[in-house]
């Protein structure tokens, strides 16, 4: 319950704070271009409050909080008195229109820019780009655990989370790539990470796991959550023991286990497993039992599980930058962000990425900023300012109800010398609403599909 309230209110408030930022720049555009704004609204339906300002403008905040608007004097939308003819929308030059139309979108990009450069002034958390368990395509490209990535392609990865972003659109596009790396001994080395060897029907929801890779930070402890009765194990280690050796072989993770016991099967005698107990150091000796799974075979096993995590361990990486090194890195982000954006678009369209798995829904918006908000302060601003971007490239898709299908009115309104026909703009206003019913409608569809049936 707590998570649906949570993401309840994060939904509200970031959309919110997007909408009024877009229908503010739609204002104060209007404004100084000497339109008459009779309506400020944030939401739609029925208002909640109101208040009329005294430049003449109804400020509303209404009940359904998936939009807003700016409603303009216009003479196609109602009569107007003769003095203020030349306050009316429809009476401005076509370029003025251009300016007040197109000023939302641009207001949402430059929100973009700056919650962006808020971010990296307050720094984001985040995990450094280790690689944990390596194995398939990631260890056949020459990639080991331990390994530091420092860049893919030309994009520097500082963090886990830029090495997933930065992977991914290469991974869809089964596009080889280049990455940097730094090994545990600190040594530096190129690698080609071969994504065009990718299976073409592999699920994108789940591309980055195929690769092989694992984060050092995803890794379990070597901490011995179960011991089975009747294994080499049973009453010689015992649950929260942390394996600290096998051997004399160091061991960092319940993963390194697995290969260390199987060796010493195949050596076969005793092994020395050395544990933390309590704080006590001890060194114990168990030797590997042979055991048979149908889906693995035979393999040598000591009897025991691994500990349920909580919790990941702690952040070790912060993405930081001054006031003025943070401008030219939000700008570039943001150009990084738009680019990644349309191409997704023309994945979509093209058919190389499933529409169900990349058209999101008020539900999965509202989990994310949730989990987003949850991780802290820089973590909430980078989804607003993703969010923010979107809704500022998606508005300017020439598509009828749309600001770019008006734009794209005045546009043909330049070429043509005079404006569209009102049958014309008519029959545009049906196709854009019908268009924009089925995309709002594949949206639910997938918020109803990936989060209650899946």
């Amino acid at each position: 319950m707590s998570d649906l309230i949570g993401s309840m209110w994060w939904f509200v408030i970031s959309l919110g704070l997007l909408v009024t930022f877009h229908e503010f720049g739609h204002y104060w555009v209007a404004r100084r271009n000497g339109v008459k704004v009779l309506r400020f609204s944030i939401g739609f339906g029925k208002p909640l409050w109101s208040r009329l300002g005294k430049d003449g403008t109804e400020y509303v905040i209404a009940a359904i909080p998936l939009g807003g608007y700016v409603k303009m004097l216009d003479e196609r939308e109602g009569d107007v008195a003769p003095q203020d003819l030349d306050r009316a929308f429809n009476r401005k030059s076509v370029w003025r229109r251009i300016a007040i139309v197109a000023a939302g979108p641009v207001a949402n990009l430059i929100l973009c820019v700056a919650l962006l450069w808020a971010m990296f002034v307050v720094g984001r958390p985040d995990y450094a780009p280790v690689i944990g368990h390596v194995e398939g395509l990631a260890a056949q490209s020459g990639l080991k655990r331990g390994d530091t990535v420092l860049a893919v392609g030309d994009r520097a990865t500082h963090t886990w989370g830029e090495l997933q972003m930065a992977l991914l659109p290469a991974a869809l596009d089964r596009e080889d790539v280049s990455l940097q790396v730094r090994d545990a001994a600190g040594h530096a080395h190129a690698r080609k990470l071969r994504l065009s060897t990718l299976p073409q029907d592999a699920d994108e929801r789940r591309v980055l796991l195929d690769l092989g890779l694992t984060a050092r930070h995803a890794l379990l402890p070597p901490v011995v959550g179960r011991v089975a009765p009747d294994s080499p194990a049973w009453g010689v280690l015992a649950e929260g023991d942390r394996i600290t050796a096998i051997d004399g072989d160091p061991v960092t993770a319940f993963d390194d286990i697995g290969p260390f016991v199987q060796a010493l099967g195949r050596r076969g005698g005793e092994a020395m497993v050395e544990v933390d107990r309590d704080g006590d150091r001890l060194a114990l000796q168990i030797t590997p039992k042979l055991a048979s799974d149908p889906d693995r075979g035979q393999y040598w096993m000591l009897g025991i599980q691994p500990q349920k995590r909580s919790e990941l361990p702690a952040m070790d990486a912060v993405q930081r930058y001054g006031p003025i090194a943070a401008v030219p890195v939000a700008l570039r982000e943001m150009r990084y962000q738009t680019e990644q954006l349309f191409a997704m678009i023309g994945r979509v369209f093209s058919g190389r990425v499933s529409v169900q798995n990349s058209v999101a829904g008020p539900i999965t918006i509202a989990r994310t900023a949730n989990t987003y908000a949850q991780l802290g302060p820089a973590w909430y601003l980078t989804i607003l300012a993703m969010l923010s971007l979107s809704l500022g490239i998606l508005n300017l898709l020439p598509i009828p109800l749309l600001d770019g299908g008006h734009l794209l009115y005045y546009l043909i309104e330049l070429v043509k010398g005079s404006p569209l026909s009102e049958r014309a703009m008519a029959a545009g206003q049906y196709v854009g609403l019908a268009m924009l019913a089925g995309l709002m409608g594949l949206a639910f569809y997938n918020d109803i599909l990936n989060n209650f049936i899946r």
